[in-house]
């Protein structure tokens, strides 16, 4: 498969092309299915899975006689877990449609008027609420107790959860006399925001884990092998559909729904009834607005005829039925509230205004902060002066549009001016620092003339927030990367005076070792956790100097940069010399400082300044008594059988993460790329591997597997 098809537009697929798309469709949808069924860890977001799906029904559709055997369009969820007994469904749990615009909405219903040869004139009405984003549950009853309690699985049968969901206090366990004999109540488990967090700050402190959003949360509660861990989990469930029924207990959807009321159930109170489009959409509008006050998380809005007749004429149609449709909110965005503006100081001292807010899931991630970047972005005005959220300013109260993609810090992107309270106040810029009470100033660049987008304090040395986010900015995950000690250590130990600059975390064994009080008597040490903590210090004595150069929080000399030089110089003496001799602009070291591709004035500046500071150069010098910068000379030399080799990692890895890969080959001296091309020496696929096997196949390029590579690099 070339690099550009699963990119080529469908109308533009020959058969050939068209066969080959609904291959990959199939595997990847069905990966993903697992990852979110089965193992509660999605690795995609929800839209760029409808997307995938998407893609699949439009190919589908214009050959229809290319549609496989296992199209994801036959399928739902995914097989359940071995690990419980199974549950056959009496009615299948099916999923639902999408929509994802206002014309969506009104196709469905012009669809559903259509198939029912409904004239102009005569109603149909519709049910709309919101869509929670949990684990769907099916609850059966016979002779009004609880039997079994059964999750989607694949659709058809799912996994036995009975003894776990008894626990939650929003399932009943009998329903009351007048209820039918047999009944399966349908509905969703989820986890509120609050409950979310308290459960992340415990787990954290007992387990050193957390979960990445609440529907992962309360999917992994709910299927624990042990009902108790289940029990202490604050699970929650809304009621809001049916399986099989001996007597349904009405002759419409929102009176179904008002009997599980009855019955004891927790169904939601933003359901509406909607005479057509638009009001639906009206209804989806006003439950949008009010996402970010829930306290849970929804995805959309689910419309359903509300008439059971007409959803019985209506019937299904592969997957889902034609009577409902799940109308999805914006990708990567949320709405919700600033309830504060914090101010930070980095380790360059910037002070960086931070949203607080309500938190929301953007992305499949709880958001609770987002990044202002600077004064002038929070008054509404661009780097280059111009305005930017058509000049809206964002003030504590206001309800604003939140967004995130990949691993970016969400930010703000708009402001609803008519939700803004009366006395929101505009944000007041600080002269201070909020940390050490230094004067904070924006500097004028003196080649432009303008002032600096970013106030900075010019406390230095004295300011413990510098000091404290460049100790974390060293330990960081592509710097020195040292395991079990992360931003909660750094700042506890630098609060009692333990860890002060770089050069103490190699004399912490040391420190403890003379000290009365010993670490494993801190709270949340052990003498494990302690002996696991000396081990990864000792481990990064030896440590990649373009990590080690990165680590140093030189101004503009990120992790690309860093690479560039540490290759270029190829040892931290030379790199140093280097810079010092380039403090002469008229010299050759300036001359080949700035030659380096990648390198420009502004960076080379910026070495200059560092290296120029003799606290700096003392700093340096504790450091390197400690660490041992490998140099890439002696790491190309080293005999790795990928030094210098240019490695391209695709498909699913399962012994590490990408980060991990990357940071692995590094180590052995190989490059690693983004893409494959003719100069590409080794592609390491994992299952799921596509365009990138593909086009390593053509160029005839060296193709292993993940064991195969832990093996070739010497740590199978």
């Amino acid at each position: 498969m070339s690099a550009s098809l699963a990119t080529k537009p469908v109308a533009a697929l020959d058969p050939e092309e068209a066969a080959l798309e609904l291959e990959r469709l199939a595997f990847e949808i069905a990966e993903h299915d697992r990852r979110y069924y089965q193992e509660d860890a999605p690795t995609v977001s929800d839209a760029e899975y409808d997307a995938l799906r998407q893609r699949n029904l439009e190919i589908e559709a214009r050959f229809p006689e290319l549609a496989r055997e296992d199209s994801p369009s036959h399928r739902v969820g995914a097989a359940p877990s071995a690990t419980f007994s199974e549950v056959v469904h009496a009615v299948p749990m099916l999923s639902l449609d999408n929509a994802f615009s206002d014309e969506d909405v009104g196709d469905f219903v012009g669809r559903v008027r259509r198939f029912l040869k409904l004239s102009d004139g005569e109603p149909v009405a519709f049910t709309a609420e919101p869509k929670i984003d949990g684990l769907s549950l099916s609850l059966r009853y016979e002779n009004r107790r609880l039997v079994t309690a059964a999750t989607r699985g694949d659709g058809t049968t799912g996994e036995n959860v009975t003894a776990n969901a008894r626990t939650i206090a929003d399932i009943p366990k009998s329903l009351p006399p007048g209820a039918p004999e047999i009944v399966e109540v349908r509905g969703e488990v989820y986890m509120s925001h609050a409950d979310f967090a308290a459960l992340n700050t415990r787990m954290e402190a007992e387990e050193g884990r957390v979960f990445a959003n609440p529907r992962n949360a309360a999917a992994g509660s709910l299927r624990q092998l042990d009902a108790a861990v289940t029990a202490s989990r604050p699970l929650k469930f809304f009621a809001y559909a049916w399986g099989q029924m001996s007597e349904v207990p009405g002759e419409t959807q929102m009176a179904v729904v008002e009997a599980f009321r009855d019955w004891g159930f927790a169904t939601n109170p933003l359901m509406r009834l909607c005479a057509g489009a638009e009001e639906m959409i009206a209804v989806y509008r006003e439950i949008e607005a009010q996402r970010a006050t829930l306290g849970y998380d929804i995805d959309g809005v689910v419309y359903k005829v509300d008439d059971l007749g007409l959803q019985r004429r209506l019937g299904f149609v592969s997957r889902s039925p034609r009577w409902a449709i799940a109308h999805k909110f914006p990708a990567e965005q949320a709405t919700t509230i600033v309830r504060d503006i914090d101010i930070q100081v980095g380790r360059t001292g910037a002070l960086t205004p931070v949203a607080k807010l309500e938190p929301v899931t953007v992305g499949g991630v709880v958001v609770s902060n987002a990044t202002l970047h600077n004064e002038d972005y929070v008054a509404g005005i661009g780097a280059d002066g111009a305005p930017i959220r058509e000049g809206k300013d964002i003030r504590v109260g206001d309800t604003v549009t939140v967004q995130r993609a990949g691993d970016v810090i969400p930010q703000i992107v708009d402001v609803d001016l008519s939700r803004r309270p009366a006395n929101a106040a505009p944000f007041e810029s600080r002269t201070t620092c909020p940390v050490c009470g230094s004067h904070a100033v924006r500097e004028v660049n003196e080649k432009t003339g303008r002032k600096d987008a970013v106030r900075r304090c010019t406390g230095g040395l004295v300011c413990p927030a510098q000091a404290v986010e460049r100790l974390k900015h060293f330990v960081s995950r592509n710097a020195l990367d040292i395991e079990g000690l992360g931003s909660k250590q750094i700042e506890a130990f630098f609060t009692d005076g333990l860890i002060r600059r770089p050069a103490d975390i190699f004399t912490l064994a040391e420190q403890d070792r003379t000290s009365l009080k010993k670490l494993k008597d801190r709270e949340g040490w052990g003498a494990k956790s302690v002996q696991n903590l000396f081990a990864a210090i000792e481990e990064r004595r030896d440590v990649a100097l373009n990590r080690f150069v990165f680590g140093l929080g030189i101004r503009h000399v990120g992790e690309t940069t860093a690479k560039v030089l540490a290759r270029h110089y190829g040892t931290m003496e030379d790199l140093r010399a280097g810079a010092l001799a380039a403090r002469d602009r008229d010299g050759e070291a300036y001359a080949e400082l700035i030659d380096i591709d990648g390198i420009g004035e502004t960076v080379a500046d910026a070495l200059i300044e560092f290296f120029a500071e003799a606290h700096n150069e003392e700093e340096l010098d504790r450091l390197l008594a400690e660490v041992r910068p490998a140099s890439m000379a002696a790491l190309e030399a080293s005999g790795s059988p990928v030094a210098g080799k240019t490695v391209v990692f695709t498909g699913s890895l399962e012994r590490m993460t990408r980060d991990e890969a990357k940071a692995m080959a590094e180590r052995f001296g190989a490059k690693v790329a983004g893409s494959v091309s003719k100069k590409t020496d080794l592609v390491v696929a994992g299952p799921g591997a596509g365009s990138k096997l593909k086009k390593a196949e053509e160029f005839g390029v060296e193709v292993i597997d993940e064991d195969a590579w832990f093996e070739l690099v010497g740590e199978g």
